[in-house]
């Protein structure tokens, strides 16, 4: 039976030369990132008044407050739209390497569709797609 090989000191020397242009790219990104904080820091207006933190508004004055409120449907909306955008890029994957997959692979991939397929459902039993006026009486709630 043979012994497994150890690692030599060349070989650790080489994946170290390996990583160089990472680190070096790593370092070269974060001066940068830090010299321009700095020279904004060092190069800004250290005045502060009323006028300066005033909100503007393209020369308008301001009226009324900033903050709205944004019904509850358009929040499932963007959540909706981000599960089942991330569920079309893992088929996408998927469908690229099936043939290196296998079986294994379609089998985690129809596992991954039932199981969001299921949440859908439950999703729809709920109520969650129902966009329209309600009627009295018909209101469901998500978390019963």
């Amino acid at each position: 039976m043979a012994a497994a090989a150890e690692p030599t000191v060349s070989g650790h020397l080489s994946a170290i030369a390996e990583l160089f242009p990472l680190v070096v790219y790593t370092a070269m990104a974060l001066l940068l990132v830090g010299g321009l904080l700095g020279a904004a820091w060092w190069l800004g207006e250290k005045r502060s008044g009323a006028n300066k933190e005033a909100a503007y508004e393209s020369g308008i004055l301001p009226s009324g407050t900033a903050r709205l409120a944004y019904p509850v449907p358009f929040y499932l909306v963007a959540i909706f739209f981000i599960v089942f955008d991330v569920e079309s890029v893992f088929i996408f994957i998927w469908a690229v390497a099936w043939d290196l997959l296998g079986i294994t692979g379609l089998i985690h991939i129809t596992v991954f569709i039932i199981v969001l397929l299921l949440g859908l459902l439950w999703l729809w039993r709920k109520g969650g797609l129902d966009w329209g006026p309600k009627k009295q009486g018909t209101v469901k709630q998500l978390n019963s």
